[in-house]
């Protein structure tokens, strides 16, 4: 009886803590749901900055934070800090230009500018891409030779090259951009790769926040290249075009419904996709420098032709695992690059001479904006065939886009500047002095990369 009449006053206790135990549990489930709602929807507002962030880390800017690891360690680890606010800054005015505007940027330079700086954008883009493309290409096709060595390294280039272009001109906007979004991922290939290679935290720190330079030629044109792979004409024009296919893909199918009112809800939430790519992009470009100081720089190898060769030479330092991912990631980041990079070049020339543009049409409305993408990639493949220096290609195409930019960096900042161009908005004071700011060390660092090639 004793035992009976304990269980029945024991019995409201227990079911309390049983009615405590669910409710935290639902209370920790309810949390985690409320945790991954609030993950995939800033997921899903992620779009054209991302994808711009990401295409900024293609083949070409691999082997150049490869070569920069490799020759000057940590050195330059600097640089990838340095050079995040002012992309993303850059990047955000060319949004804001595509938002409020409804055109792309070179639109805008035609209807803004007379025809020679327009003319003068388009050519210097389409001979800095054409070099990129191909040197993407190359090292895409030298990557899967790293991992299937039977493969022939021409055939290999066509048929990425092939590739690439059916994804283009056959596949809907709404799946490509999606393809590309996801393609994004592939960057934290380098993340892990880093942390394979054991880096001393200490170090990193150091030369992360504490700036380094050595007067030399040789440092002053990985310096350029640096600046030119990361603050690149390509991804303004890609940027500002990719923000007005958004927008057609969400019914504002004419120039008069995009230049209609831009909520203050659509420039937040364009800052947040922006600067969350351009925050992935430099994250990737440190990483890269890092890894390849630890390994390769640590054991005197700092002599790098390509991105696969920087992924070649983890093998033997860091293990298969680094070798693998690094160069899986060569390989994902030119399928996510070659779009952007002829892409780009498309929308200016088609933009430049009142062509029907944009991905979202298909190839018999559009056939001149698909003829551009066409001849760049072509003409990109066909340097594969030439024999040029891969290191050479990749460092000069980079170099280019440096010499480029600080022309097209001018426009943007004036037009971001003239309420006749974005209306109400413009940049505030502080936007205004850092674009100019830009612009000035873009345009500094040209004019010594040039007089540094004639003078021995």
């Amino acid at each position: 009886m004793e035992e009976k009449f304990e269980e029945l006053v024991a019995a409201p206790s227990i079911a309390l803590e049983k009615s405590i135990d669910l409710s935290k549990r639902i209370g920790r489930e309810t949390i985690e749901l409320t945790r991954l709602r609030k993950a995939r929807n800033f997921w899903a507002g992620l779009g054209p900055g991302l994808i711009t962030g990401a295409a900024d880390d293609d083949p070409s800017g691999i082997a150049t934070y490869s070569q920069t690891g490799a020759q000057y360690g940590l050195q330059l680890l600097w640089l990838a800090v340095f050079t995040f606010p002012l992309m993303s800054i850059v990047q955000e005015m060319c949004a804001r230009i595509g938002l409020m505007t409804g055109r792309g940027l070179a639109g805008n330079i035609r209807i803004n500018y007379p025809k020679w700086v327009l003319y003068t954008c388009a050519a210097s883009l389409f001979a800095a891409n054409v070099l990129n493309i191909g040197a993407d290409i190359g090292a895409m096709a030298k990557a899967t030779q790293l991992l299937y060595p039977n493969f022939n390294f021409l055939l290999l280039a066509v048929i990425f090259t092939v590739f690439c272009l059916l994804l283009q001109i056959f596949t809907s906007y709404e799946q490509y951009a999606k393809y590309l979004k996801y393609l994004v991922l592939v960057l934290f290939s380098y993340v892990a790769t880093a942390f394979i290679a054991h880096i001393n935290p200490k170090e990193l720190f150091l030369h992360s926040f504490i700036p380094s330079i050595t007067a030399s030629k040789d440092q002053l044109l990985i310096i350029t290249a640096i600046l030119g792979t990361t603050i690149s004409p390509y991804l303004f024009f890609w940027q500002t075009s990719h923000e007005v296919e958004e927008e057609i893909l969400h019914g504002k199918t004419s120039i008069r419904l995009r230049q209609g009112e831009v909520k203050d809800e659509e420039i937040k939430k364009m800052r947040t996709d922006v600067w969350t790519g351009m925050f992935v992009s430099n994250a990737v470009m440190f990483f890269i420098i890092a890894t390849c100081a630890a390994v390769l720089f640590t054991h005197g190898i700092t002599n790098i032709n390509s991105a696969s060769d920087a992924a070649l030479a983890l093998k033997p330092l860091a293990g298969d695992q680094a070798f693998l991912l690094f160069a899986l990631g060569i390989i994902g980041m030119g399928l996510l690059a070659l779009p952007v990079l002829a892409g780009s070049v498309a929308y200016t020339v088609a933009e430049s001479f009142k062509w029907r543009t944009g991905l979202y049409r298909k190839l018999d409305k559009a056939r001149e904006f698909y003829g551009v993408i066409i001849i760049c990639m072509i003409v990109g493949l066909f340097t594969n065939f030439l024999g040029i220096d891969p290191i050479k290609m990749l460092i000069y195409s980079a170099v280019a886009n440096g010499l480029a930019a600080p022309l097209i960096l001018f426009l943007i900042v004036q037009m971001t500047s003239n309420k006749k161009v974005v209306k109400e908005r413009v940049n505030n004071s502080l936007e205004a002095a850092l674009g100019w700011y830009i612009t000035g060390i873009m345009a500094i660092c040209g004019i010594a990369t040039i007089i540094s090639l004639f003078v021995a």
